[in-house]
């Protein structure tokens, strides 16, 4: 992994919490952070002494995106080949036969978003922002999000989020079910890791098929999706959206 980025493992009898750290860009899920997240949950689903994760952010903040400055795809190939290992990432934390709790301080933004929608429960401090801002540098809401915000809020306040970039603090988050718990700044760890104890005491086998269930249809979602991002990712909006992200300014978007 590149210097300047890590992700935290910690054991706490049969939950583990996974950390993402990348201080430079406010915890951005970059590529090798998914590709380790997902090598640390691929090994677990077959250890039966692991019985559920929470994921966090280090510094006081979730995950504030994609790491916009190593999105560079060239062609459809790459592109597809990104949103197939991204993928893996959220199989296992949707679809996986472990529970997961989402801990979130601070921002969660765009692939952050993704992430914690895909975990089975949220557990948000008073100061979270919620976001997706996808269309901001010319892409649709991908890992997953088309699928698992409707899934938890519905569909019309989906399209407030998706097509209007709308922010949600964290009482509007809860309110309409967004996220499940909300409490004091710098407590969703703690009462993450609590909700996590509790799930990692049950039956494993019905919590993994109440996951299945739960899951059922997601392949299908990420499959349409892998294509269509791949598609924008050689779009002229997407080029002059993250060119506008990273200078600072409003984007210009052509249509093309």
């Amino acid at each position: 992994m590149p210097e300047g980025m890590s992700l935290g493992v910690a054991r706490d009898g049969g939950v583990v919490t996974l950390t993402i750290d990348f201080p430079a860009r406010r915890n951005a899920l970059a590529v090798p952070l998914r590709a380790r997240m997902a090598e640390v949950l691929e090994e677990a689903q077959g250890d039966p002494s692991v019985r559920a994760f929470v994921v966090t952010g280090a510094a006081g903040n979730f995950c504030s995106g994609a790491d916009i400055s190593g999105m560079d795809v060239r062609d459809a190939m790459s592109g597809a080949e990104r949103m197939r290992r991204s993928h893996r990432l959220i199989r296992l934390i949707a679809a996986g036969n472990k529970p997961v709790v989402a801990a979130v301080e601070g921002w969660c933004v765009g692939a952050g978003l993704s992430l914690a929608c895909a975990c089975d429960l949220i557990v948000a401090a008073e100061d979270a922002r919620f976001m997706a801002g996808f269309g901001k540098i010319g892409l649709m809401a991908d890992l997953g999000l088309p699928y698992t915000l409707p899934a938890r809020i519905g569909a019309g306040r989906a399209r407030r989020m998706l097509m209007l970039h709308q922010q949600l603090s964290a009482g509007e988050a809860e309110r309409i079910g967004l996220v499940e718990e909300v409490v004091h700044r710098g407590q969703a760890l703690h009462f993450a890791l609590e909700r996590a104890r509790f799930l990692a005491a049950q039956a494993p086998a019905p919590m993994a098929l109440t996951k299945a269930m739960f899951a059922a249809g997601l392949d299908a979602a990420l499959e349409t999706e892998r294509h269509f991002q791949s598609t924008l990712f050689l779009s002229a909006d997407h080029k002059e959206g993250r060119a506008a992200f990273l200078e600072k300014r409003e984007a210009q978007f052509t249509g093309s």
